[in-house]
């Protein structure tokens, strides 16, 4: 296995120069790319599952989960800066685990984000029906993809500019329900606020209201709820300055996980009591719903259809990135390799039509939201463990000279690794023990199976060996 060389070598510059107009993100659309990756559908609406499994103590499950999802990136945002290669995390691993380790990554990342497209896809059906209640959902899924085929077919600026105003709409309408049930819970506003008031918290059966067993139980779906913050990595590599864009853009997540989560969280709670949150909607407009305030329950049903469009443009940009990645490594079919103005087009059509398979399984099963949601953070906290790991190998590779030569070093080495890998295994665990998640776990380990089988059968460890490492190509 090829040792990467340190920064600021020849290869680096070789690269960069092979490369010339394959960039275009600025530190707006990297910072906004990354703000808008931790709202999604998961905190509007999966969010209501978490807490009615956990009660109150959900807020301790989005601090364990936002540590993990830190570390993570922070592992990624150290290789990335020390080697921003096209396909980013698929090709550390590929480096740094051999080559099964980058193409079960690679695969397993785009098998999470269909996935997550497919959730978020079932979300916009539901949010729908909050004007539209006898229209099927089909319909509305079918615009969304047009919409985002667009945007990912047309080129990299306008898929930033596109995410970049979703982030935008997101985050004003996250700070808007902050401080306005802030005002509620201050001037007891609203029709009903004997409901309101931070007594919530323990008022209705405790701060662990179904036990330990419910805190853990939630574990799947605020793990969900981060889903897709590894893009990161992907976007970073497309950005005109990833040196500095992608730190910036890292460093903000512990803020970002403490207002949107868990000062989100914690507003939604003590407005309204957990029991109440049933998941018919999301629990940001059920907040003005109950409180009678029903412009604004109609206002955060548009952010949070915003919210589900951006994380699928986001998911189809990412996947889009790794497979062509992979494809340039003969891990993937040799068309998807292909570009046209540096938009891998085969692959995003490619992933356009998997995504179809999502406006059938919504006509067919509808309510299928919480099997979609565990399955895909089976292949999210899959495709983290193998960053984390990846991460650990490259450290073990490098000299003390090199360590201390790293622009973007992770920090409380190697404990934080330690604790993000341990929890994650956790995880694995929460889906073996409990029967719900049974069928997401068959399914994502019958997928590794078959793309092992696939890696051998296909020939793909020979095409590996006679290849050049990722980080020598000029």
């Amino acid at each position: 296995m090829t040792t990467p060389p340190p920064e600021g070598s020849a290869v680096s510059a070789a690269e960069s120069a092979a490369h010339p107009q394959r960039r275009g993100l600025s530190h707006r659309h990297i910072h906004f790319i990354a703000l808008g990756s931790a709202i999604g559908t998961g905190l509007f609406y999966g969010s209501a599952g978490a807490i009615q499994a956990a009660g109150p103590s959900v807020l301790l499950v989005y601090l364990f989960g936002g540590a993990v999802v830190y570390f993570m990136l922070r592992a990624l945002g150290e290789m990335s800066v020390r080697h921003p290669v096209r396909g980013s995390f698929a090709v550390y691993c590929r480096e740094h685990l051999g080559g099964l380790g980058g193409y079960i990554t690679g695969w397993m990342f785009a098998f999470e984000m269909m996935i997550v497209c497919l959730a978020d896809l079932t979300a916009i059906g539901i949010y729908m029906k909050f004007w539209f209640p006898t229209t099927p959902a089909w319909v509305w899924i079918s615009v969304t993809l047009l919409i985002i085929g667009a945007a990912n077919l047309a080129s990299v600026r306008w898929f930033g500019e596109l995410e970049f105003a979703f982030t935008l709409i997101k985050v004003a309408a996250v700070v808007g329900m902050i401080v306005g049930g802030a005002a509620i819970l201050a001037f007891n506003l609203g029709e009903n606020p004997e409901l309101t008031g931070i007594s919530n918290l323990w008022s209705h059966g405790g701060f662990f209201p179904n036990g330990f067993e419910g805190m853990i139980a939630s574990f799947i779906l605020v793990l969900f709820a981060f889903g897709g913050t590894e893009i990161i990595g992907v976007a970073g590599t497309e950005a005109d300055d990833p040196d500095s864009s992608i730190p910036r853009a890292v460093n903000t997540v512990p803020a970002r996980i403490l207002i949107f989560y868990v000062l989100a969280i914690l507003i939604i709670l003590m407005l309204n009591p957990w029991p109440t949150i049933d998941g018919e909607e999301s629990p940001f407009v059920q907040i003005f719903s109950t409180l009678g305030v029903s412009w604004a329950a109609g206002l955060l049903n548009v952010v949070v259809i915003t919210a589900a469009l951006s994380a699928i443009n986001a998911d189809l940009f990412g996947t889009g990135r790794v497979l062509t990645g992979l494809a340039k490594e003969g891990l993937a079919p040799k068309a998807m390799a292909k570009t046209v103005r540096d938009i891998p087009v085969m692959t995003t059509i490619s992933l356009l039509v998997v995504l179809i398979v999502g406006v059938v399984l919504n006509a067919i099963f509808p309510n299928v939201f919480e099997t979609i949601a565990a399955l895909a953070t089976f292949a999210t906290v899959f495709v983290w463990l193998m960053i984390l790991l990846a991460h650990v190998a490259s450290r073990r590779h490098m000299t003390p000279n090199e360590v201390q030569a790293l622009r973007f070093p992770v920090p409380f080495w190697p404990y934080g690794q330690y604790f993000a890998i341990a929890f994650i295994l956790f995880t694995f665990g929460i889906m073996v023990w409990q029967p719900r998640y049974h069928l997401a776990l068959a399914v994502g380990v019958g997928f590794l199976t078959v793309m092992t089988v696939l890696y051998y059968a296909s020939g793909r460890p020979q095409a590996i060996a006679s290849a050049h490492s990722p980080y020598d190509r000029k």
